[in-house]
């Protein structure tokens, strides 16, 4: 069953009556989709990416786990992948533990938990259906009666793969499952799974019973300062500071590291944990350079060091909410 933004209010509660979506999000579109120019380009540095032997001294924390007590904590598996433990309850966004994507080559570290060493998961959420961040091999591991909310139109995809529980949500909808909130937030981005859905669902970042914000992936732009005013007070922005180069095709649809910092600010967090760096080659930057120009961009700014989570894979920080 797909639950929809209005409806929903307890996992017991049943839905009568569903909200209609449109049919195509291209009216929510800030830049032009990537162009046959772009796409190659990207393609390229996938295939021919850049040197490959920093992967070794991109950091990871071996033999780390998930915190499983009841303080807020949050783990980098790798990607856009992290448990987040918040309101006593495991939250797992964008799960990925595949070793390759299509398209792409095989991943540069291990994920940072094992999957046999996971809590029991209290739910996912979805950021949008890009392979990277929509990963079949992974979600079909899951129990099919794990809560999963998703963006606008999204949710058949769960439904028809056997998925029980399923929220779907457009942005600035909310709903609750176990007591902890999720509010779905607009993002610079795009959707596309096959040649022939192209922003048929939606995309966007979450935020998480109103103290963490998990961006997904986006570009940078106003968006960005809307969320900060709706939501003040988050205690921890997850921001994405990989896949920018070149910036003539990224830029539209992924922050560079200096727009992160800035965004971070915008939806006004107390802290930033960085993701989408160090996982797999999507464009053509240095593979170390996303976590240096973060850390320098970070102290231009005068900001806090201890407030910058530059996490290693697998790597666990607890935090007061």
């Amino acid at each position: 069953m797909i639950h929809r933004a209005g409806q929903w209010q307890s996992m017991t509660q049943e839905i009568t009556h569903a909200p209609t979506r449109p049919e195509s999000f291209r009216d929510r579109l800030t830049e032009p989709l990537p162009d046959v120019r772009e796409l190659l380009s990207i393609m390229w540095h996938t295939m021919f990416p850049p040197d490959l032997r920093d992967a070794g001294r991109i950091p990871v924390a071996a033999g780390s786990a998930p915190a499983v007590t009841g303080e807020s904590a949050v783990t980098w598996v790798g990607h856009a992948t992290f448990v987040l433990r918040i309101g006593g309850r495991t939250i797992l966004t964008d799960p990925v533990w595949s070793r390759r994507l299509p398209g792409v080559r095989s991943r540069l570290t291990a994920p940072g938990v094992a999957w046999e060493d996971l809590p029991e998961i209290d739910a996912v959420v979805i950021s949008h259906n890009h392979y990277d961040h929509l990963d079949w091999p992974t979600v079909r591991r899951l129990p099919r009666d794990t809560p999963v909310l998703v963006p606008a139109n999204l949710g058949s995809w769960f439904t028809r793969r056997g998925f029980t529980e399923v929220i779907e949500l457009d942005w600035w909808e909310s709903a609750q499952v176990g007591g902890v909130r999720f509010d779905f937030v607009p993002a610079h981005h795009w959707s596309r799974r096959t040649l022939w859905d192209t922003c048929g669902t939606l995309w966007g970042g979450w935020v998480i019973d109103g103290s963490v914000y998990f961006a997904g992936d986006t570009g940078y732009g106003e968006r960005l300062a809307r969320i900060g005013e709706r939501y003040p007070g988050l205690d921890l922005a997850l921001m994405p500071i990989g896949a920018y180069q070149p910036p003539w095709a990224m830029e539209p649809a992924h922050v560079n590291p200096a727009q992160a910092v800035q965004g971070h600010l915008d939806v006004g967090a107390r802290r930033m944990a960085t993701m989408h760096w160090g996982t797999f080659v999507l464009s053509g930057e240095p593979l170390l350079e996303p976590l240096e120009w973060v850390r320098s961009e970070w102290a231009a700014r005068g900001l806090p060091r201890e407030d910058l989570w530059d996490l290693a894979v697998g790597e666990t920080r607890s935090f007061a909410v």
